[in-house]
C-alpha cells in the first residue's frame, strides 16, 4: 500500500527540524534537510509500524477503508 505524507522541514540553528503534517508526533531532526529526511522516514515506518501492531491486539472490530477529499481553507 503506497501512502502519501506531507514532510515538513525548518531550519533552527544549526539543526533541520521536520515533521509529519498529518500525522501529530512525527518529527525528528537533523544536521542537514537530507538527514532530516531520513529520519522522518524511518520515524514515521516505526509509528506507521507500531499503530498497526496495536490495532491488531484491539478487541474485533469493522474496519473498511474510506476515501477523502480535504480543500484547503483560505481566510481572508
Amino acid at each position: 500500500m503506497k501512502r502519501e505524507f506531507t514532510a515538513v522541514f525548518k531550519k533552527q540553528g544549526k539543526w533541520v527540524v521536520a515533521w509529519i503534517e498529518e500525522l501529530p508526533g512525527a518529527n525528528t531532526q537533523g544536521r542537514t534537510k537530507k538527514e532530516a529526511r531520513a529520519n522522518l522516514q524511518e520515524a514515521l515506518a516505526l509509528i506507521l509500524e507500531e499503530r498497526a501492531r496495536r490495532s491488531k491486539q484491539e478487541a474485533p472490530v469493522e474496519r473498511e477503508k474510506i476515501r477523502i477529499n480535504v480543500h484547503e481553507m483560505v481566510v481572508a
